[in-house]
């Protein structure tokens, strides 16, 4: 990450280790759980804390909640620019963006605990998942409740009860259209032999990674000062980022390998990845070639001679390539649209917003 957003990843991840604290405080359980009986002890909530944290403290990019910062800071700056903000309001509605920042690295964390469970995945981060670690009954529960956790960090805010509704309405249906994508990948992954169509593809990740992305663009805008009108059109363009995020991210899996994970497990798990559909595009005959070399994976493993032949061919026709130029032409595009959409200092706010996601780009060749 660009050394020059150090100060705010610094100030991210100290709000996020207070909202997931190593032990509980009376403090966070009166947040989170309201009143609790004198029979509960703090080692009755490790079973929901420690997976989480252990996943969470493991790291990651964190440009979810950066974005939603650069958004919030952008937004505050315009309207002290037309006069609308003082700089001391605008001073409480980015720290409100800062408190904001597990809305979205919460559902993100949640939502891998259950994505590793769904693809059978043994490792995350280059450690055992955490459902290998702390076993699928304990996994489920602990991915389900960071999912309710997570907006608990908007009881802290000291806005209106209007305000808190309407990052509550947003936070709910972003997280149900996470779902929605996961269903859709889910299917198409269980069933060798079915291939999306590219619209299919597209809507399938506008929702499973588009929408944290549009999740923390639109509650940046909101927590900036702007309009639900304002964040819509954010949201929008950065749900486009998210779907160039999980192209490269795609392309990575076939190349270099995910960080923490095998090279070609998406080939294993049989997902219909954009490489995959751009060569049966060009290549239709190669359908049951491809589908035979999934299933010959899945039964066999990321070991088994399968991955690298289907990589093989995906190679020689050029789709993993001609995939990389379509996400980082999406991502480099998207983000200098969404710093133009409301900036007064147009050059300044799309350095900002280019440099967070160009400087992560080299990492996913």
């Amino acid at each position: 990450m660009n050394s020059e957003f150090s100060e705010r990843l610094i100030h991210i991840e100290q709000i996020l280790t207070e909202a997931l604290p190593e032990q509980s405080t009376e403090k966070w359980e009166k947040i989170s759980f309201n009143s609790l009986s004198d029979s509960i002890k703090p080692r009755h909530l490790t079973g929901l804390i420690d997976p989480c944290r252990m996943l969470l403290m493991l790291g990651g990019k964190r440009w979810r909640p950066l974005l939603l910062v650069l958004c919030a800071e952008m937004t505050t700056d315009m309207l002290k620019e037309q006069g609308k903000l003082s700089p001391e309001t605008a001073a409480t509605l980015l720290e409100n963006a800062y408190q904001l920042t597990p809305l979205v690295e919460f559902v993100h964390t949640a939502s891998l605990i259950h994505d590793d469970i769904e693809d059978s995945a043994d490792t995350r981060r280059g450690k055992p998942a955490v459902h290998i670690t702390w076993g699928i009954d304990t996994a489920l529960n602990a991915g389900s409740w960071l999912y309710f956790e997570a907006p608990s960090c908007i009881e802290k805010l000291n806005i209106t009860a209007d305000k808190k509704y309407s990052l509550y309405r947003l936070y709910m249906q972003e997280v149900r259209r996470l779902h929605l994508g996961q269903a859709m990948d889910i299917q198409w992954h269980q069933a060798a032999d079915m291939i999306p169509s590219m619209e299919e593809y597209i809507s399938m990740v506008r929702c499973k990674t588009g929408t944290l992305a549009a999740l923390a663009a639109q509650i940046g805008v909101l927590s900036g000062g702007g309009s639900e009108t304002k964040a819509a059109e954010a949201g929008e363009t950065a749900a486009d980022i998210g779907v160039g995020f999980q192209i490269l991210d795609d392309v990575q899996n076939l190349t270099t390998g995910n960080p923490g994970k095998k090279r070609g497990d998406d080939i294993v798990e049989g997902k219909k990845s954009l490489p995959v559909l751009l060569h049966l595009n060009a290549h239709p005959g190669d359908r049951q070639r491809i589908t035979s070399y999934m299933l010959a994976a899945k039964k066999e493993g990321t070991s088994s001679p399968a991955v690298e032949e289907c990589i093989a061919v995906l190679e020689k026709s050029k789709s993993i390539a001609d995939a990389f130029q379509q996400g980082r032409k999406l991502i480099s595009d998207k983000s200098r649209e969404l710093a133009t959409l409301y900036s007064t200092n147009v050059q300044a706010d799309t350095a900002q917003i280019v440099k967070l996601f160009e400087s992560m780009l080299p990492a996913v060749k």
